[in-house]
């Protein structure tokens, strides 16, 4: 159990890295001397990214409780024989 606590707050640190560096990168746009033109379009393609990396994320995890559900199910059916 002390495994599966660590990498949930390992996790937690990365993802509360990257939404700080996120909120960090559109601050640091708002108050950049652009215009707004420009300046939307990067927070679109900031946001475009952030969307990406946190769908990549997600997969990642699925595939993780999946195979983890998986381990558990074929411990459980030697353990009780089926």
């Amino acid at each position: 159990m002390e495994y599966d606590e660590r990498s949930a707050q390992v996790m937690n640190f990365i993802s509360g890295l990257v939404l700080g560096a996120v909120i960090g990168a559109g601050v640091a746009l708002l108050t950049a001397p652009e215009t707004g033109r420009r300046t939307r379009r990067k927070l679109a393609r900031v946001a475009t990214d952030a969307r990406g990396s946190a769908s990549d994320r997600w997969e990642d995890l699925a595939d993780d409780v999946k195979g983890r559900v998986d381990e558990a199910v074929q411990g459980a059916r030697k353990r009780f024989g089926r």
